[in-house]
């Protein structure tokens, strides 16, 4: 632009920033346009320089392909509740003196409060230890082994502990013949999964282990089976997005369940299920997380795959794993959740976030799926409806797909966006939003709130840098 058209017409100005200046700009009369640039939200110039490479030329090529086979295998799953079985049963190796527990892996020494507090008490479930002193002096004396969950197909909400009486719930991708577990959820109030481990804990998992879980398994047998893919479709038009608010699936399944369970059980016992079942909203929740985990596994070890595959977090440690470089963590240190605290509590009671349930962000549900439930949006701070529809838009801008079978009336039937790409996430600067439950940071408390976290750049970072390494060894 001349110096003479600058005098007749005026400047052009291009807003970098908030929408809003431009906005105020336009609207009086000012010609302004807004330019989409944010300052990469990551500091480490190796892995900015790896995800550029990643993202050009013949290996963006090669990443696009086996991107669109992961996403295939993600869309063409068939998963189905079949069956509940004990945890020692169906996972090697699970015997005396091993705790299974959400995130990646970790030891004693670093666990969190609530994690220690529910390995406490699943050692006096087991029987390993009298009572709960004698179950910390046992934890912390060497003779306890800790895996993840994900190292056995399986996994689990908060502090995620599965041990070998424990029983199970089976979901088996039919497409792959995969089969993931996850345990029955043990309802709301003082629960094992924030931590709590006193005896009323202790009996409620007694009676799903002697109860619920027979039942269960008999009426499953029976139904042969429920389908999930069908469940969540319509979960997502009644107001659920799978992860905080879980009301209209759980009475769905519950729907499902009930005929067959009313003939195979005694009437009593079958009340009793049924009426535990109704009491808990979150009660589909774990049946969600063995979903995720049933239809994520056969999208591992895709060569050359961004894609990720899990996220979890141990209340020390976020971690992801990524197709293309097979069963690799990469952590970063977890983040405080941002939401809402039961009365009397505060973000001074709060633990660092936890669980594998974040298996359900994976699968383009939770946080992805906010617009769904907005609903969940006030009850986790994030404000209106609109701000849900927001949150779900920005994961859009982070995934590589979205799922034409889950779709979100709010969105016009835009489906839910899916397959967290790494290099997405790098080049854009943003983090996958999670929803979650809040627990306290002391052992036996249990929840106090629920909100909204990120997972940590950090992992991504690794993981590019590792992804970019492995395909220029190849």
């Amino acid at each position: 632009m001349s110096a003479s058209d600058l005098l007749q017409k005026g400047p052009r100005v291009i807003g970098v920033g908030l929408p809003g200046f431009v906005d105020d700009l336009n609207t009086q009369g000012i010609d302004a346009s807004a330019l989409d640039w944010r300052p990469p939200a990551s500091k480490n110039t190796a892995a900015l320089e790896a995800a550029e490479a990643l993202s050009a030329g013949d290996v963006a090529g090669q990443i696009s392909s086996a991107n669109a086979q992961a996403i295939e295998r993600m869309h063409t799953a068939d998963p189905v509740l079949c069956d509940v079985q004990l945890a020692a049963d169906v996972i090697e190796g699970l015997g005396e003196h091993k705790v299974l527990h959400a995130g990646p892996p970790i030891e004693w020494d670093h666990m969190c409060g609530p994690m220690q507090g529910a390995v406490a008490g699943a050692i006096v479930l087991e029987g390993w230890a009298k009572n709960l002193e004698a179950a910390f002096k046992l934890a912390n004396s060497g003779k306890i082994t800790f895996e993840p969950n994900h190292h056995h197909n399986a996994v689990g909400p908060m502090t995620g502990i599965v041990t070998q009486s424990m029983p199970l719930m089976v979901v088996e991708n039919r497409t792959f013949g995969n089969k993931s577990y996850c345990a029955i959820n043990e309802g709301l109030g003082k629960v094992m999964r924030f931590g709590g481990n006193d005896d009323s804990v202790l009996e409620r998992l007694r009676w799903l282990e002697s109860t619920m879980g027979p039942l269960l398994a008999d009426t499953l047998l029976a139904c042969e089976g429920v389908d999930l893919k069908n469940i969540i479709s319509r979960g997502l038009s009644m107001g659920d997005e799978m992860h905080q608010r879980n009301v209209a699936c759980t009475s769905l399944i519950m729907r499902e369940l009930a005929p067959t369970m009313a003939r195979v059980g005694d009437p009593d016992t079958a009340s009793e299920v049924l009426a535990f079942i109704a009491g808990n909203d979150q009660f589909f929740l774990n049946v969600a997380m063995a979903m995720g985990k049933a239809i994520m596994d056969p999208v591992r070890d895709i060569g050359g795959s961004s894609i990720v595959t899990a996220m979890c977090r141990n209340g020390t440690e976020f971690g992801i794993r990524v197709s293309g470089c097979g069963d690799q963590w990469f952590t970063a240190p977890v983040e405080m959740p941002r939401g809402l605290y039961f009365p009397g509590f505060t973000e001074k009671d709060a633990n660092p976030d936890m669980g594998d349930s974040t298996i359900v962000e994976t699968i383009g549900l939770g946080g992805f799926a906010m617009a769904a439930s907005p609903a969940v949006a006030g009850f986790v701070g994030a404000g209106t409806a609109a701000d849900a529809a927001a949150f779900t838009n920005q994961m859009a801008e982070i995934t590589w797909s979205r799922n034409p079978e889950w779709t979100i009336p709010a969105l016009d039937f835009d489906g839910v966006p899916t397959g967290i790409d790494i290099c997405k996430v790098m080049n854009s600067g943003i983090t996958p939003t999670i929803n979650t439950g809040i627990a306290h940071r002391e052992p036996g408390i249990g929840q106090v709130g629920a909100g909204v976290v990120n997972a940590p750049l950090g992992c991504f970072e690794q993981a590019c840098l590792s992804l970019h390494e492995r395909l220029n060894a190849s």
